[in-house]
């Protein structure tokens, strides 16, 4: 693994994390009125910038 890949690895890790946070406290601030729809558009952005990261299968 190359330095560049260790530093895009390092910031997808940040960027992850910074985006669970934002959604948790959202979802604090609106008592989980939106959290599908934060949860869409958080995997949404993710899968755009590169961060797939695998979600558990939804129960009917």
């Amino acid at each position: 693994m190359g330095i560049f890949d260790r530093f895009k690895s390092q910031a997808q890790d940040k960027a992850k994390k910074q985006s669970d946070a934002a959604e948790q406290k959202t979802n604090e601030r609106t008592g989980g009125k939106y959290e599908q729809q934060l949860d869409d558009a958080q995997q949404r952005l993710e899968d755009r910038g590169g961060m797939r990261r695998e979600r558990p299968p939804e129960e009917p």
